[in-house]
């Protein structure tokens, strides 16, 4: 299914105060919206991933999985900043003819919601049965729950956090300084950045999976070598992969959103925030999760109202959201049978 594209052509103001003259959004959907309009399944993807929800999430999302277009009308955008057909660095400027690269105003996760809200009234949803994300695709979820909490009914959120954690900042820093170690980066080309993009990833990788991972898929079984090692390989393709599909400039910016992730910003403070969430809300943490340790998902549990909590184990570490789907049907078809207040749903641990 193609990418589809919707189109605001009014000035979008940025929560910066910054306006983009007019707005673009990538955006894919599956089955249809039924007539009482209740059968919403909104998606916010992760980091670099696209609105094509069906391809990148299988297990949890597909004709025979638990979210599925015979039953729900599925919906993902392409989040504001990225790659795959929504405004961002790449979009060219009105003001120069060329793409903004650079120039392109810093957005927040707030701004990202305010765009998929466009969308929403654009496509006739009034409300959202289910609005699910992980990692950033939480971190967005979760402001709008807080920014519309009679829109969202039930809300699930897998290895996110209520504030990005000086943690998660330092490895998007240090990301966005091997980018700008490539000179290229400044060369205002599409290709911009690319050999610094490709050792940004290589950096996020370390805090996507963990030592167990590498441990086990990347082990040598020739105790002779002295260089040439699978991990080292790994590293190589995974950055090569990522470089063939996305760019430099959206990664960069898409890290700076992900940081000014704080749901307590000019709301007083996080707990407030937290606080105003009404959707019966089921947390998932990953108990092997670096980025996001499982402690931020428990401190969401404790400060949302109608929260349940769950967890599983995973030797791929954070990138287990995207993997262990078996789990997070049982997980989610657990929740959506229970009384959720203040409930730990038990799942038997996963190797």
């Amino acid at each position: 299914m193609n990418t589809q594209i919707f189109k605001y052509e009014q000035p979008f103001e940025l929560e910066s105060g910054y306006q983009l003259p007019r707005l673009e959004l990538g955006f894919h959907t599956y089955g249809k919206l039924n007539k009482n309009k209740d059968n919403v399944v909104w998606v916010c993807h992760a980091f670099t991933a696209n609105s094509d929800v069906l391809d990148w999430w299988k297990g949890l999302f597909g004709d025979n999985d638990y979210f599925n277009p015979a039953e729900h009308f599925i919906v993902c955008a392409n989040m504001l900043g990225s790659a795959y057909g929504s405004s961002g660095p790449l979009t060219i400027n009105p003001t120069t003819g060329q793409p903004y690269y650079l120039a392109f105003p810093q957005v927040t996760v707030r701004d990202m919601i305010k765009s998929q809200q466009l969308l929403a009234a654009h496509l006739g949803v009034e409300s959202i049965h289910t609005l699910i994300g992980g990692s950033l695709g939480g971190q967005q979820a979760m402001e709008w729950a807080i920014i519309e909490p009679d829109f969202i009914r039930n809300l699930i959120l897998i290895a996110a956090n209520a504030k990005h954690s000086p943690w998660g900042i330092a490895f998007n820093e240090s990301q966005r300084l091997a980018i700008a170690a490539d000179r290229t980066f400044l060369a205002n080309s599409p290709a911009g950045g690319a050999k610094g993009l490709k050792a940004a990833r290589s950096i996020a990788l370390l805090s996507y999976r963990g030592y167990k991972t590498y441990g086990i898929s990347q082990q040598e079984d020739n105790d002779k070598l002295t260089d040439g090692y699978k991990a080292a390989g790994y590293q190589n393709y995974q950055g090569d992969k990522l470089v063939a599909r996305f760019n430099a400039y959206s990664y960069w910016y898409l890290t700076k959103a992900m940081d000014s992730h704080n749901v307590g910003r000019n709301r007083g403070s996080v707990e407030k925030a937290l606080s105003l969430i009404k959707s019966r809300t089921l947390v998932i943490g990953i108990k092997s999760d670096l980025l996001f340790p499982v402690e931020e998902q428990q401190y969401l549990f404790q400060h949302i109202p109608k929260s349940a909590f769950a967890e599983f184990d995973s030797y791929y570490g954070h990138d287990g959201f995207l993997i262990e789907t078996e789990a997070l049907t049982n997980i989610i078809t657990s929740f959506f049978k229970t009384d959720v207040k203040g409930k730990i749903i038990q799942l038997q641990q996963i190797a």
